[in-house]
């Protein structure tokens, strides 16, 4: 590879949605068969899933760079390593390892002063988001449900942007656990922690609520929510803007707040949300850095 990448296989979607942003899509050849953001990302050939890739198809697009997610791509990354290819795995897990993502990202692809102020302009949102929530009367007791069964605590970002949106994450000492094995968690343990909100995101799965409240000593919840995962489970720009936006007009709910329309989520939220916290939707989240 010489000079910056021209031909990219993007394996997950967060690298995708940045590439998007900064206006270098044209450089990517491929993408995760996940990709959902942004809509017009699906046109490009899908070439894997999370855990498994078509190398046969990857190699067959000639990339120059092949770019994943998570130490749960490793197989995939060495397999195309042990065939001529130049591969980059990130493991971000915390609110700073992904905008440190972000800005090298675009460091690579030649667009590091468009990366600088897309990083600024996510940031500047997270404080005004954490600022807002400087109202709220309370922050309520939140348990971030990543897997049902065995349940999953929510990984360190998650835990991070629920802090930002005005909440109290159940389960603090466990977000630095990068694998999900390691965060996996007794429902007797989450009733114990008397959670205030419970908000579920299963991925590749649509979250039953009777399911959740079905468990022993659930059955008082009142409120359990759901966010997409596309939106609060990549670790990119999704996260930072939609995920961290629906969790904060969550917890504004439930505290008796509404969210000021600059900071409304963009997309649809879970239709048990009150209409009042989700008022004034903003129309875009993330504008292209000029």
């Amino acid at each position: 590879m010489t000079g910056f990448p021209r031909r990219i296989v993007c394996l997950t979607e967060e690298t995708t949605e940045v590439l998007y942003l900064l206006g270098e899509q044209d450089r990517i050849v491929g993408v995760s068969g996940f990709t959902a953001r942004p809509p017009e990302a699906r046109q490009k050939p899908k070439v894997s899933a999370f855990t498994t890739a078509r190398f046969d198809r990857i190699v067959a697009l000639d990339p120059d760079l092949i770019i994943g997610f998570s130490d749960l791509q490793a197989d995939i990354a060495r397999e195309l390593i042990a065939r001529g290819r130049n591969v980059l795995v990130s493991n971000q897990r915390s609110v700073e390892e992904i905008l440190e993502m972000i800005a090298a990202l675009a460091r690579i692809v030649g667009a590091e002063t468009r990366g600088q102020a897309l990083v600024k302009q996510l940031s500047d949102e997270l404080a005004e988001i954490r600022e807002s929530a400087q109202r709220f009367p309370w922050r309520p007791r939140v348990f971030f449900e990543e897997w049902p069964d065995p349940l999953i605590s929510g990984i360190r970002w998650v835990d991070e942007l629920i802090e930002i949106a005005g909440g109290t994450p159940l389960f603090p000492e466990l977000r630095c656990q990068q694998a999900a094995k390691n965060r996996i968690v007794d429902a007797a343990a989450v009733r114990e922690r008397d959670p205030e909100i419970v908000i579920a995101s299963w991925c590749g799965k649509k979250v039953n609520k009777q399911t959740i409240r079905a468990r022993d000593g659930w059955s008082h919840l009142q409120h359990v929510y759901e966010i997409k995962s596309t939106y609060i489970l990549q670790p990119g720009p999704a996260a930072l803007t939609e995920g961290v936006r629906q969790l904060h007009a969550l917890i504004a709910a439930v505290v008796g707040c509404s969210v000021p329309p600059v900071l409304s989520p963009a997309e649809k939220t879970d239709p048990d949300l009150p209409r009042a916290a989700t008022r004034g939707r903003a129309p875009n989240v993330v504008r292209h850095p000029e």
